[in-house]
């Protein structure tokens, strides 16, 4: 290991972030403005499910992990909006749930599933206008791949300094080395983790076949974002 990324790598150590929930407010800021039946498809800890519980009439979440799922219904105990399950895309009708579907959203968890497959579900279920949202992760191939994994390594421990720092008040630094959490209590995504096998591009061809119009983007944190909207009203 070179120098470099031994220090890359302490610095991940030291100052540690989830990098899903990372993204959680870019989901809520792109919500369809018709908001009656979500699903949120590998929901894991509950923690996107309970935030767009309360901007939809109904939210279906669904992930294909008992542990996760359990960890869902202690997150959402409570809220009478939302179902959880371990139901596929392709085992639901939109007739069959209790509210239109008007957003299908998944955080690192297309790379788990059929990309083709999910594409499609997703459009033949999201009722018109619907958006469908994704946040996920990639096999780098290309010049611009490698450059922003070039620039995720580098900006995500600057992230994680940023979502470590102890919080201000009257302008002061409140705490420091002797009080922060030990790198042990800090956030990390608990997920099983799966190496991608799609690369952008291969992505990004499947969503031309499936999803006319949606758009693509690298992001820091190595993630990738997809956004769609299903076309009429």
């Amino acid at each position: 290991m070179t120098p470099f990324a031994r220090t890359m790598r302490r610095l991940n150590d030291r100052f540690p972030w989830s990098h899903n929930d990372h993204f959680h407010p870019w989901i809520v800021a792109g919500l369809p403005a018709r908001r009656r039946g979500a699903i949120e498809v590998g929901c894991g800890q509950g923690a996107l499910l309970a935030r767009l519980a309360g901007e939809f009439r109904h939210v279906h979440g669904t992930d294909t992990s008992a542990a996760m799922r359990a960890d869902s219904r202690r997150r959402c105990a409570g809220l009478g909006n939302v179902t959880i399950d371990a139901a596929q895309l392709r085992d639901l009708e939109p007739d069959t749930e209790p509210e239109p579907i008007d957003l299908i959203t998944m955080v690192a968890a297309l790379h788990h599933l059929d990309v083709e497959e999910t594409f499609a579900e997703a459009a033949r279920l999201l009722s018109p206008g619907g958006r469908l949202l994704v946040v996920g992760l990639a096999l780098s191939a290309t010049p611009r791949d490698f450059l922003w994994e070039g620039i995720s390594v580098v900006t995500n421990p600057l992230i994680g300094m940023m979502k470590n720092a102890p919080p201000r008040r009257g302008g002061e630094r409140v705490g420091g080395p002797d009080v922060d959490p030990p790198p042990s209590e800090r956030p990390r995504d608990p997920f099983p983790v799966t190496d991608p096998t799609m690369t952008f591009d291969e992505i990004a061809e499947a969503a031309r076949r499936h999803l006319p119009g949606a758009r693509l983007r690298h992001r820091v944190g190595f993630r990738y974002t997809l956004e769609w909207t299903k076309p009429g009203r």
